[in-house]
């Protein structure tokens, strides 16, 4: 049986949202996301709600650089 490889594999389960941004925004994604679990005392479950207002934070700070 032929098996996928792990990237190949992560990329088909990554948001809909997560696949449209540049390794280099979905990096910087990653980090606020972490930043807000962290703020939040590390509290699981919540994962989807960190990365959605990360995207959002991100998406701001991106509009006032280009502003």
């Amino acid at each position: 049986m032929k098996t996928k490889s792990p990237g190949v594999e992560r990329v088909a389960h990554e948001p809909e949202s997560m696949q449209k941004y540049s390794d280099e925004v979905r990096e910087r994604i990653a980090k606020k996301a972490y930043e807000l679990y962290e703020r939040r005392g590390r509290q699981v479950e919540r994962d989807v709600e960190d990365w959605l207002k990360a995207e959002e934070l991100v998406r701001k700070e991106m509009n006032e650089t280009c502003s």
